[in-house]
């Protein structure tokens, strides 16, 4: 038996403490480790009947090959003859099995080489799946890191027992992420490699307002309002659609807050991007207009509704077709990862100007009606826009400014 003391114990609790690594991984990985080393000293790949016992109260270690008790020995590896065994354990009988230490002398420093390679190794498999267990139950939630560096425009967060990538394409356009700053992520995806697993996380992500939301709103929580659906441009604007299962509770205020508190505290967290509440409606005509606003909409026609499409054909005023078209189309954008619907928009006059026969067929027909020259006069008319109220009672639209409260008391 090779004396091991207390030292191995120690560092066991130690790495219990640190990592979460229990001592039985730590007490398994030596015990191979010494059958390991067993079978290179003897320059055997296969030993049958071997293992290591370590004996916890004395610190001792040893390596041991179980043999059965015979009365002529014809496999010295495998078998003992019964006065042999006797001199073992004098309580032994044939065909029961004994334990003999064949712990080699000067075996010492052989295992401890041994030992140090197996161990380690063990110890990186055991933090890896640690680490992966932890994270595959985090996939798909909210968590908060710490930034740590930025490498090839991806930015590295630490988020307890590993870093985590978060890509270019997840962040948000124009924010700036400083080494130190603590901040929100979503858990994006866990990729298992070689060594620690890999982390993707998003800062950009829709079900970052979802889960922002969940956390707010205690009515969102207890599953009285529900999230329909959700549309986000990072770092610009949001549209999320949520309904009531109960019809005393209004799913628009509840998200607002009193005196917009809740709405605030969002906004907040997502650096003053603009979020519109938009109300959930089963009637698409309904839904596609709440989805719209603050546009004033004058007439929605379904021209589509099956498996294969579902498309809109909507008019507005004159002086509401730059506000429902947004800047660069982002309002229109959105509304349709809102509502699932294709939407073509025309004004007023342009819808007048054109033969209007609500079927897919006409679609080629109202872009050809929008000339070249009046979509450079509404992306200027868009660009000159300036920030909105509240249109739509069934919409509420808010920005992190200074103006803010006085809109929500409104």
């Amino acid at each position: 038996m090779i004396k091991i003391g207390t030292a191995l114990f120690e560092a066991c609790e130690e790495l219990e403490r640190e990592k979460g690594i229990s001592k039985e991984v730590i007490i398994s990985s030596l015990c191979d480790a010494m059958v390991t080393a067993y079978k290179k000293h003897l320059k055997q790949k296969d030993v049958p009947n071997v293992e290591a016992i370590l004996d916890e109260q004395t610190g001792e270690i040893g390596v041991f090959r179980t043999k059965l008790v015979v009365e002529n020995v014809e496999d010295p590896d495998l078998e003992i003859s019964l006065e042999d065994a006797k001199e073992i354990d004098d309580e032994v009988e044939l065909e029961d099995e004994v334990k003999i230490e064949v712990t080699p002398e000067n075996f010492g420093r052989i295992a401890a080489q041994s030992a140090k390679q197996v161990i380690t190794q063990r110890i990186r498999e055991a933090e890896r799946k640690l680490v992966l267990d932890e994270f595959m139950e985090k996939k798909g939630t909210l968590t908060t890191g710490i930034i740590q560096r930025v490498e090839n425009r991806n930015v590295i967060v630490n988020i307890g027992k590993t870093d985590a990538i978060m890509p270019y394409k997840e962040q948000i356009p124009g924010e700036y992420y400083k080494p130190g700053n603590r901040i929100r992520v979503f858990v994006l995806n866990v990729k298992e490699t070689s060594r620690l697993p890999q982390v993707i996380v998003s800062h950009a992500h829709a079900e970052i307002v979802r889960e922002l939301f969940e956390l707010e709103v205690p009515e969102i929580e207890d599953g009285i309002v529900e999230i329909k659906s959700i549309s986000r441009e990072a770092g610009y604007r949001t549209k999320i659609a949520v309904a009531s299962n109960d019809p005393d509770v209004d799913c628009v205020g509840a998200c607002i807050g009193p005196r917009g508190s809740r709405i605030q505290t969002i906004i907040g967290e997502l650096k003053n991007e603009k979020i519109d509440i938009v109300r959930y409606s089963e009637n698409p005509v309904e839904y596609i207009v709440n989805a719209l606003s603050p546009a004033r909409i004058v007439s929605v026609d379904i021209l589509a509704d099956d498996e294969y499409s579902k498309e809109a054909f909507v008019i507005v005023p004159d002086d509401q077709l730059s506000l429902a078209i947004g800047r660069d189309g982002q309002n229109v954008r959105l509304a349709h990862k809102l509502t699932g619907w294709k939407i073509d928009i025309k004004s007023e006059s342009q819808a007048a100007k054109m033969e209007y026969a609500p079927h897919p067929q006409h679609q080629e027909e109202y872009e050809e009606d929008t000339s070249d020259d009046e979509i450079d006069e509404i992306a200027e008319e868009i660009r000159e826009e300036e920030e909105y109220g509240l249109d739509e009672e069934d919409t509420a639209s808010f920005e992190g400014d200074e103006n803010q409260e006085e809109s929500v008391e409104e």
